[in-house]
């Protein structure tokens, strides 16, 4: 039986090893590009139903964050039945890949968006530009299994999310801040998978 095992586990270590080399196209562009429409949808609903997001953090961060779980679950859904496509015997390992290069940013992005709001919440304006950059820190520990013109979607979003901060107060929440930020930033990620991956324009 240890035989056995042993000869599982080098198989498995092969599969991963596999993986690890592999270009991964669980990222749909169409799927993508539609997260950037409801970023801006997201923002107009803010310019709408909370003008003065500063004395409403509870609000903002709530419009936010089911926005981002809403694209994830979108995002999720689809990366497990394209990889399902095309990676076939790989698929498992794959997705597992994808999802621990993103986990980091996840959890830090969760972390920094608790801590501003419950205890220093004179400073959640910054949260914007923080979870741009963390974000491109995502982009960015991904770009190794990803089309090499991907570093440009992390550049974009650490460059936006330098300019929210450097706003300085309230004016780095308002809707296109974050709106403007996700949509051009997701369609230029989908822009690029179209481009790069064969599969791209017939694959959503």
């Amino acid at each position: 039986m240890s035989d056995l095992h042993k000869a599982l586990g080098d198989i498995s270590n092969i599969r991963r090893q596999m993986a690890q080399s592999t270009q991964f196209r669980g990222y749909g562009p169409a799927t993508l590009a539609a997260t950037g429409v409801i970023a801006l949808l997201a923002a107009s609903m803010q310019s709408v139903l909370l003008p003065d997001p500063a004395n409403h953090v509870s609000a903002y961060a709530g419009i936010w964050i089911s926005t981002a779980v809403l694209s994830a679950a979108l995002t999720g859904v689809q990366m497990y039945a394209r990889t399902r496509r095309m990676h076939s015997g790989l698929s498992d390992e794959m997705i597992c890949m994808a999802v621990e290069q993103f986990l980091p940013a996840v959890g830090a992005g969760v972390l920094v968006t608790i801590a501003l709001v419950r205890f220093v919440p004179a400073v959640v304006w910054m949260l914007p530009g923080l979870w741009q950059v963390i974000f491109s820190l995502g982009i960015f520990s991904s770009c190794r299994f990803l089309p090499r013109p991907m570093i440009a979607a992390g550049a974009w979003y650490l460059l936006t999310g330098l300019v929210c901060i450097s706003f300085g107060d309230s004016r780095a929440l308002a809707p296109w801040t974050m709106g403007l930020a996700y949509g051009a930033g997701q369609w230029l990620v989908a822009g690029i998978l179209f481009v790069a991956t064969p599969e791209g324009a017939d694959e959503n």
